[in-house]
C-alpha cells in the first residue's frame, strides 16, 4: 500500500516551540501570563436560557496558565544555558496522517553533540532517512550517508546565524532546531500560552519527572522536566489539533552535559566514495 501522507506536525518546530521557551533564557518566561477574562454571562430571561447559564456554570474551568509552570521553564532556561556543551539521544515518534485519515507512526533517533557557541553534529537515523549536519564553525556541510552525497557551503561564525543563515538561503530546517535559539524573543510565545500547568509527577527511564502541559493556539504540548539539581527535559510530547486525527509527535531526551569536547569531534568525514554536489538556492 502506497503511503500518501495529508499532513503532518512540523516536528522541528513543534518540540523546538517548548525547549525555544526552556532554552531561550529567563527573560521568555519571566512574566506571568494571565488568563483571558471571561466573557459576561448574558442575563437569563427564559426557563431556557436560565438552564443553560446554570448548565455552563456547572461545568469545569479550563486552567490558566500557572506561574508556577512558566517558572519550571525558565528553571530549565536557566540550567540549560549554563552548559557550555551537551549530547542528547532523542527517540522520537511521529504520527503521519494517510489520505484517507489513517494515522500511521514512524520512528527514529536523532543524536546531537553540541559545543557553544559555534559547532555542532547532528545524525538523523531511521530506515527510510538518514542525514547528517555539521557545522564546524566555519562550514556547514549536508550529507546523505545512504545515497553518498554531500554538500557543503561557508557558514557564519555561530550557530545562532548558521540556523538563519541554511533557512533563509537552502530552505534547511534542522531537528529541533530550536534547541539552538537562545534569544529572548520567545517571550512572546509564553504570552500566547492559553494554558499551562503541572499534570504531577512521573519516572521517564527511570528518572524522576515533573509533568507539565500547555496549550497555544491549535497546539497541545507536554514536557516531562527531571527533578533535583539538574531540570533537564526528558521528554516532549506534541500534538496538532488542527487535524481531526490529532498527529502528534513525541521524544524521549538522554542527556550528556558539559562533556568534553574538541574540533575532532565536528570534524566531517564522508565515506571515501562520497560525491560532492552543490546546495541549492530557495527560490523566493
Amino acid at each position: 500500500m502506497q503511503l500518501h501522507v495529508r499532513t503532518t506536525p512540523r516536528a522541528a518546530a513543534a518540540i523546538g516551540f517548548g525547549l525555544a521557551l526552556a532554552i531561550a533564557g529567563p527573560a521568555a518566561a519571566a512574566a506571568p501570563v494571565a488568563a483571558k477574562p471571561a466573557a459576561a454571562k448574558p442575563a437569563a430571561k427564559t426557563g431556557t436560557a436560565r438552564a443553560a447559564a446554570a448548565s455552563a456554570a456547572s461545568q469545569p474551568k479550563g486552567p490558566a496558565v500557572d506561574p508556577a509552570a512558566v517558572k519550571a521553564l525558565t528553571d530549565m532556561s536557566a540550567y540549560l544555558t549554563s552548559q557550555q556543551t551537551f549530547r542528547i539521544v532523542s527517540e522520537t515518534s511521529l504520527d503521519v496522517v494517510t489520505n484517507d485519515g489513517q494515522r500511521i507512526q514512524l520512528d527514529g533517533e536523532v543524536r546531537y553533540k553540541v559545543r557553544k557557541p559555534n559547532a555542532f553534529v547532528i545524525d538523523l537515523v531511521s530506515d527510510s532517512w538518514n542525514r547528517q549536519y555539521v557545522y564546524d564553525g566555519r562550514e556547514f556541510t549536508l550529507y546523505a550517508p545512504k545515497l553518498g552525497y554531500f554538500a557543503q557551503a561557508p557558514a557564519p561564525a555561530t550557530i545562532r546565524e548558521t540556523i538563519d543563515e541554511i533557512g533563509q538561503r537552502f530552505g534547511i530546517s534542522l531537528p529541533l532546531d530550536d534547541l539552538f535559539r537562545w534569544s529572548g524573543a520567545d517571550a512572546e510565545r509564553a504570552q500566547s500560552l492559553t494554558s499551562g500547568y503541572r499534570v504531577g509527577t512521573a519516572t521517564v527511564d527511570g528518572v524522576p519527572t515533573d509533568h507539565y502541559a500547555f496549550r497555544e493556539g491549535k497546539i497541545d504540548w507536554e514536557i516531562w522536566i527531571q527533578q533535583g539539581a539538574q531540570p533537564l527535559p526528558r521528554k516532549l510530547v506534541i500534538v496538532d489539533r488542527k487535524d481531526v486525527a490529532a498527529p502528534a509527535f513525541t521524544a524521549r531526551l538522554t542527556w550528556t552535559v558539559n562533556p568534553p569536547l574538541t574540533d575532532e569531534d565536528f570534524a566531517f568525514r564522508p565515506a571515501q566514495d562520497a560525491k560532492r554536489i552543490r546546495l541549492t538556492l530557495q527560490t523566493q
